[in-house]
């Protein structure tokens, strides 16, 4: 199941929760259900839904004096393999618009060829 698949069978509460890990690059539990004007009771079972999906990592901490846990957005081993071809990377990765006659189009190709 993909990232977008898992995410769309979320409640609001866990969308929510979920943007708001990740808008803060990651908060402690204790801080988590407070912004999210839940109770720490609701708030635990978000955080356990998004660990549960792999959306979330949750690590122990101690944070002001009390023990709780460390909510931060998953990392996902990124593959560019695809956008490969020996070791140039795809014209098409960037801001400016490839003309599929240029040079560097032809040249990526031309090593996509061989390196497979």
């Amino acid at each position: 199941m993909s990232v977008s698949e898992i995410e769309a069978e979320l409640s609001d509460d866990e969308r929510a929760g979920l943007e708001l890990i990740r808008e803060t690059g990651g908060i402690h539990q204790s801080d988590f259900w407070k912004e999210l004007d839940v109770s720490s009771r609701k708030g635990s079972r978000i955080a356990e839904a998004l660990v549960t999906s792999d959306l979330i990592k949750r690590e122990s901490a101690v944070y002001k004096g009390h023990t709780t846990y460390y909510l931060e957005p998953a990392t996902r081993d990124l593959n560019f393999e695809l956008l490969m071809a020996g070791d140039m990377l795809s014209p098409f990765i960037g801001e400016e618009d490839i003309d599929a006659q240029s040079d560097a189009f032809s040249q990526w190709l031309m090593n996509l060829a061989y390196s497979r």
